[in-house]
């Protein structure tokens, strides 16, 4: 148990070392550069953040060996929502990457995984701060949304490129008569992105009503 509980602070440490260098990357380059910034954002933190997303893959199998308590769908979907956004999206369209909505996203993404990480390890510690704890499970009500009307955005601005350059559309020889066009995948994963969202807010509010409940009672006993 405590092998396991030092192997997931150190994986907290990492992606919070990860998260927060992007973050502050991000604040440093918008106050020296301006708005000139946000168009080169992918190209200077792109591959960290892809790291730290790949990373967070770990997640998933954390909770399905027991070594997290969190639940398995809500992860799941939240972690494959941005490697599709990150990978499919953003990565494989070069037009795509300079867009003001690709700052956005890594914006909303990286603010709320530097509270997480750091809520997580201290709490591997046994250490609970209130507002801390407040923070991590009230942040991410408003910004949750907020991030996915911008992966929704980020899939319409891609679709004309997707259209254009034929990307991941697929059309087999003869005598097979079927074809995928890629544009039509990204409008019907727009559904599931938006149903999606409305699980999650779901869960989000369960969890905080659960966590801010337990801090309450132990700062009342305390």
């Amino acid at each position: 148990s405590s092998t396991m509980n030092m192997y997931l602070f150190v994986y907290d440490l990492m992606q919070f070392c990860g998260h927060s260098w992007i973050f502050t990357n991000m604040i440093i380059r918008f106050m020296t550069f301006g708005k000139d910034s946000l168009a080169d954002t992918f190209h200077s933190i792109g591959l960290v953040m892809r790291l730290c997303q790949l990373l967070s893959v770990l997640e998933i199998l954390h909770i399905l060996i027991g070594i997290d308590k969190s639940r398995l769908l809500p992860r799941f979907l939240q972690i494959t929502e941005r490697l599709i956004i990150l990978f499919v999206v953003i990565n494989s369209q070069e037009e795509v990457q300079g867009k003001y909505v690709v700052c956005v996203l890594f914006f909303l993404w990286n603010l709320l995984d530097v509270v997480r990480y750091t809520y997580n390890m201290l709490a591997r510690m046994g250490v609970y701060y209130l507002p801390l704890t407040w923070l991590n499970f009230s942040l991410c009500i408003p910004l949750y949304p907020l991030s996915v009307l911008a992966k929704g955005f980020a899939i319409c601005v891609s679709l004309p490129y997707f259209e254009s350059f034929g990307t991941y559309s697929i059309k087999l020889p003869f005598p097979f008569t079927f074809s995928i066009y890629f544009p039509y995948v990204l409008k019907m994963y727009l559904l599931v992105l938006f149903a999606g969202m409305c699980f999650i807010i779901r869960n989000l509010f369960s969890e905080r009503m659960a966590h801010l409940g337990n801090s309450n009672i132990k700062n009342k006993r305390s």
